[in-house]
């Protein structure tokens, strides 16, 4: 692949947690990379664990985790990369924020019904959500606000 024509763009996937979110990022991200794309996957919980805050899940935290990941994608398209973000980003200000901020923004909403992302559930997190372990959590104890108008809707 040419570098000087790789167009840059953000793909940015939101959906639910245990939608499908990390595991397209990663198929896209490989499948790209073996087409020798200049190319970058940021993932919520590697970004939420590698914060120096040890950031929950409140509104305000989540707002941090998202302007930390949006100001990290923005860095790596401005050393030339294709970003693939997957986060759960709830709220429709942090979609937003990236599409501000992010060239060539193409949000993906990985669309799939709470009762499939609970049946998927491997780290036990929804469990600890329902039973009242996980304050904050999208889906059970907060809201997640489906895009209005995402250039891409997958149904997982």
């Amino acid at each position: 692949m040419n570098q000087q024509k790789q167009q840059f763009f953000a793909l940015w996937l939101t959906g639910l947690p245990a939608a499908g979110k990390t595991t397209l990022g990663k198929a896209i991200y490989q499948e790209l990379k073996n087409k020798g794309y200049k190319i970058h996957h940021l993932d919520g919980d590697e970004v939420r664990f590698a914060s120096q805050e040890k950031l929950g899940y409140s509104p305000e935290d989540r707002n941090k985790n998202i302007s930390l990941a949006i100001d990290l994608a923005k860095q790596y398209q401005n050393q030339g990369f294709i970003v693939i973000a997957s986060f759960i980003s709830p709220y429709r200000k942090h979609r937003e924020w990236g599409r501000k901020k992010l060239k060539n923004y193409i949000e993906v909403f990985v669309n799939s019904p709470l009762e499939v992302c609970e049946a998927r559930d491997l780290k036990g997190i929804y469990k600890k959500a329902r039973a009242g372990e996980i304050e904050f959590f999208t889906g059970i104890s907060d809201i997640y606000e489906e895009p209005d108008n995402p250039e891409i809707k997958l149904e997982t």
